[in-house]
């Protein structure tokens, strides 16, 4: 969908912001750009809409090369949100999220609707929001319109420059995770410019990491943290990317246990395989329910359903490390259910802390050798002994 070709931007003082740059991002793709600041990457984004122009190379748009495209029908195909919003104050929510379609000749009556339609997506109620001013909004719902109007035209190339900077991290962290929801929606192309290695690693399918004017890797996130191409990418991305990996790296049923399991009417078990201290209580449909100490069926009477206790700590799979750890933490729970949303709750099995360190040790060495995880043998202290 974006191609660059030997992109340069040199500046009349000899500054060169961008040099011989190369690469392309896919249809659907979610691209980060992420570097320190002064390093290009809001140049190359900025080279996309012709807000800059190049001093040399290449920028194709679905095929097309840009330079032969006048820069505002080319703005008219972008969708541009930036930091700091730019609502127009003395309009609605409604009519600056309207603005775009109504410059290019739909409807009022018709654009209004459709801004209506996408307010709702991003998580603003049209009803309660659409009358409001820029000024009665706060900074994160700011940036949910500014979202919202960059896609009223349609648009299939988004481009997002720091979106979520100026607000505090709860919020940031909130509308990283409505964004990656819309996106699995809407699946338009995105240059995300960020300076934030934690933000471009969560949202990014690839990543550009900048040097001076140039990527030093394109890669996707799991292999920029977890095979870094140089020096200064395995400084930038930090001492602690095994950590930042977590958060790329999901659960998969491979990573699983099988702990005992018991039924809502089955009789209370005096004992469960194993010498197991737990087990999973489960309903006639196999759906995850709770759970039942070894302790509490010992002295109990009655069936498993009287004595069973609610389960608080539980994923779906497909979740990534980084939540399961942390969904440990916050419950101080030895182990997590995992679940399959899409069957309406089946219990799948549950990670444990161990199970949890060898899904990202398999993830790690399946990336550096190109292979799918299940393929990967670990070394185990039995292996390396001989025992």
């Amino acid at each position: 969908m974006i191609r660059f070709e030997n992109v340069t931007k040199r500046y009349a003082d000899g500054t060169t912001a961008v040099d011989d740059l190369s690469f392309e991002v896919g249809e659907g793709e979610l691209v980060t750009l992420v570097g320190p600041s002064g390093c290009g990457k809001t140049t190359t984004m900025k080279m996309v809409n012709r807000l800059i122009e190049p001093t040399g190379g290449r920028i194709f748009l679905d095929g097309d090369d840009i330079s032969g495209i006048d820069p505002v029908q080319l703005r008219r195909r972008i969708g541009y949100v930036i930091q700091q919003v730019g609502l127009f104050p003395h309009k609605t929510v409604l009519d600056n999220t309207a603005t775009v379609p109504h410059l290019l000749g739909v409807k009022r009556a018709k654009a209004r609707e459709r801004a209506a339609e996408l307010l709702d997506l991003v998580g603003l109620d049209p009803a309660t929001f659409g009358g409001r001013y820029p000024e009665q909004l706060s900074g994160g719902q700011r940036q949910r319109v500014g979202v919202a109007r960059a896609l009223a035209a349609d648009p299939p190339v988004l481009l997002m420059d720091e979106p979520f900077g100026a607000v505090d991290p709860v919020v940031r962290e909130h509308l990283q995770n409505e964004f990656l929801r819309l996106q699995q929606a809407v699946r338009k192309t995105v240059l995300f410019v960020t300076h934030d290695i934690e933000e471009a690693v969560r949202l990014g399918d690839r990543i550009a990491v900048y040097g001076h004017g140039r990527i030093e890797q394109f890669d996707t996130p799991s292999t920029v943290l977890g095979a870094p191409a140089t020096e200064y990418v395995a400084d930038f991305v930090g001492a602690d990317r095994g950590l930042k990996r977590l958060s790329v790296t999901p659960i998969e049923e491979g990573d699983l246990e099988q702990p005992p399991v018991v039924h809502l009417d089955d009789p209370l078990p005096k004992e469960f395989a194993a010498d197991a201290r737990w087990a999973v209580v489960l309903d006639g449909e196999n759906n995850l329910h709770g759970w039942l100490s070894a302790e509490h069926a010992r002295v109990g009477k009655g069936t498993v359903r009287e004595h069973a206790r609610r389960m608080e700590a539980w994923l779906p799979v497909g979740a990534s490390l980084k939540q399961a750890f942390s969904t440990m933490l916050q419950h101080d729970a030895g182990w997590i259910a995992v679940i399959d949303e899409k069957s309406e709750g089946r219990f799948l099995g549950v990670l444990t802390p161990a199970r949890l360190h060898e899904a990202l040790r398999r993830s790690t060495a399946a990336d550096a050798r190109d292979i799918p995880r299940e393929e990967v043998e670990l070394e185990t202290v039995a292996s390396v002994t001989g025992a």
